[in-house]
């Protein structure tokens, strides 16, 4: 898994936690969801790199 799968996985986690578990403010966690698919697509742009 590259960073930008993991920096998604984490940010769509921290999103569905915030919006049904802690209850923090809208905004916030709109901005959760924002990054998370901003960090996706950065991973679809530049493509999978082999190691």
């Amino acid at each position: 898994m590259t960073i930008w799968t993991i920096l998604f996985v984490v940010l769509l986690l921290a999103w569905i936690s915030g919006f049904t578990v802690f209850h923090v403010a809208g905004g916030l966690i709109h901005l959760l969801l924002v990054l998370a698919v901003i960090s996706l697509i950065i991973h679809f742009v530049t493509g999978a790199r082999t190691a």
